[in-house]
Parts: structure tokens; sequence; C-alpha cells
């Protein structure tokens, strides 16, 4: 969790809450925040295991604890969060309480498509998206799709030990996000105007397949990677043990589907 402070030209400070877990990203946020001129305090549940620099200032906080956040939004104009349905109730009111102005959302690009309905993720995080907008905080909602980041904790182990990635549907495509570039949108909307009620679809700058964002990592780290295709049962397996199991669901059904649509094409 990270929290710029801005000193605007009034001199009235403002405090933007970015209320986040222990994610790879957070270090782009905090870093662009930093280069903007903000003064950045950091958040955590466990702030010993975060990485912190130790030039940072550290609050220990926890979206799961309520009883933490008071203290925590206590003179924050803006927040910027992920947080999931059973959290949001209870962070909001207590950034009503605190006088929270706007609040920007870590949402996801699934609650846009035709399946959304279907989709847990979706429904997860259209779920927070309408408490926000029920709430009558000004909001600025952010739907990403991939992030090429997710590659680290798909496929990093078994790059690492095997020289492979094991695939159920390895010429799937989707556009992955670069963590440099969510972060630069996520700062453009903490410090700057005119984001207000407004929703940002993102996506990458290339559809590639699976099979290619594997050899750009293999190009990467100069040797090749092998691809292996698998069944959908065995690629079930080995997510549930990186992702929750709604989570894993939701990613095989996408690239089935992509595969289903696209059949024709490899005829």
């Amino acid at each position: 969790m990270l929290h710029p402070y801005h000193q605007p030209r009034g001199g009235r400070i403002i405090g933007y809450r970015c209320l986040r877990r222990t994610w790879k990203r957070r270090p782009q946020c905090r870093c662009r925040l930093l280069a903007v001129g903000e003064k950045v305090r950091g958040t955590s549940r466990n702030p010993e295991a975060g990485g912190f620099p130790s030039t940072l200032e550290v609050v220990q906080a926890d979206l799961e604890r309520p009883e933490t956040l008071p203290a925590v939004l206590a003179g924050a104009d803006k927040v910027f969060l992920y947080a999931k349905p059973e959290e949001i109730e209870a962070f909001l009111a207590a950034a009503q309480s605190a006088g929270v102005r706007q609040v920007v959302p870590l949402s996801s690009v699934s609650v846009v498509m035709a399946t959304s309905e279907q989709n847990p993720i979706a429904r997860m995080h259209r779920t927070v998206e309408l408490a926000i907008e029920r709430s009558g905080l000004d909001w600025t909602f952010i739907r990403p799709g991939m992030f090429a980041t997710n590659a680290r904790w798909w496929w990093g182990e078994s790059i690492r030990g095997e020289g492979l990635v094991r695939l159920p549907y390895p010429e799937a495509q989707n556009a992955p996000v670069h963590e440099k570039d969510m972060a630069a949108l996520a700062v453009t909307t903490l410090t700057q105007l005119g984001h207000s009620h407004q929703a940002y679809t993102v996506h990458g700058s290339e559809s590639l397949t699976l099979r290619r964002q594997v050899e750009h990592i293999g190009e990467a780290l100069g040797r090749p990677i092998r691809v292996e295709t698998v069944s959908v049962k065995q690629a079930r397996e080995e997510f549930a043990e990186r992702a929750p199991s709604n989570v894993a669901e939701a990613l095989l059904r996408m690239w089935a589907e992509w595969a289903a649509d696209h059949a024709d094409d490899f005829r």
C-alpha cells in the first residue's frame, strides 16, 4: 500500500492513499509518484516483509481489518486500491468518515466483456465498482486486461527449473499490459484533473499468442524455452497451485473461448 502526499499551490496538503496488496507492481507506482514530486508513505499488513526502502515511512494497515483504516485514511483526499467485495463496504465507510473525496480502484477489463455475468473475476470487480458508485464518492475506474507480470507466477518456476512452459491453448491470444504503463495511468489519475467518473479500459500495445509471449521471454534470456501442450485438466491442477480456483477457471475459460472462436483459422 502506498501513500503519496502532494502539496498544491494553495498550501493545503492532499493525501492520496494507495491501499494495495504486496504486489510486484507496487514499486512502479511508488517510483513514479516520487518522480513527480510526491512524498510517499508505504502501508502493508506486514511492513517487515514489504521490501520497502529504509528511507520510506511505513504504516501497518490491512483492508481485512477495518479498525486499522481510520488512522491510515486520516487526511487523505484520494484513494487508489485493490479491494475484494467483502472488504469494500467497511473501507468506504472509513473513507467517508475520513473525508476522502475520490476513489480509484484497480478493476478488470472482464467487467465489460460479453461473458462478464459468467466470469467470477468480473463479478468480483463489478461488485466493488457498484459499491463505490453508490457511496457518493467521486471515482475513476482502471480496468486493465492481462498483466504481463503475471507470467512471473504462471511460468517462472517451470522456466527456471525445466526450461519449458506448459499450456493447454498455446495459440490463444491476449494483449498483456506492462506494469510500467499501468503505474503511469494510476499516477495520472491521482495527480491530474479531468478523470472524475471515468472508466479506462487498458490493453497492451500488441496482441500475442501465449506461445509468442514465451518466445519473447526466451529471447530476453538468450536461450530457447520449449512450449509443451497439456490437457485442460493438467493445466487446471498446475494453476490451482498458484491462484484461487475461480481465477484459474476464468483464465482457462478465456483461452478456451479464443481457441473455439478461431478454430477455423487452423483447419
